[in-house]
């Protein structure tokens, strides 16, 4: 379903599927973008400061916004990301650790040089098994306003 700017409202919430972090899908990220020993060396990592290999945040911010792809969250709507504010890595994430997000429209604002799309602005929340926050951040996303034809299209 395509969804215009005019669709979305403060305060609606989207939750993704749960996905369990593997040591190797946390080694394999970060040997490819964050080559750090507490990410990419089990040996290493047990004997630093978090006694196992964690997860990179980047890899948890880049796995945040597959999973509300696949949870639906814009639909068929083309979004363009404009800019994510307040990005807070809050607690280490293991191998093992099961992280689901959840999205809440916090604002929405019409463009204001480009009345032809909206500015939606949502609080992202990743969580652990615990329902401890792991990481958070706002996120800025350009989406189309409804076209004139398609508002009155919709009262026929």
């Amino acid at each position: 379903m395509r969804r215009y700017f005019e669709d979305f409202s403060v305060g609606e919430t989207w939750t993704s599927k749960s996905v369990v972090m593997s040591e190797e899908d946390i080694v394999r990220y970060a040997r490819e973008y964050d080559p750090q020993p507490m990410h990419t060396d089990p040996e290493k990592a047990a004997q630093g400061r978090f006694g196992s290999v964690i997860a990179s945040g980047w890899q948890i911010a880049a796995l945040s916004m597959r999973l509300f792809v696949e949870s639906g969250g814009y639909g068929e709507t083309p979004m363009v990301g404009l800019g994510i504010d307040e990005l807070r890595w809050r607690r280490p994430v293991k191998p093992g650790d099961t992280l689901r997000v959840k999205r809440e429209v916090v604002a929405t604002e019409r463009h204001k040089t480009r009345p032809e799309f909206g500015i939606i602005r949502t609080q992202v929340t990743v969580m652990n098994q615990k329902d401890e926050t792991v990481m958070s951040l706002v996120s800025l996303g350009q989406v189309p306003s409804r076209p004139a034809d398609a508002e009155a299209g919709k009262h026929l």
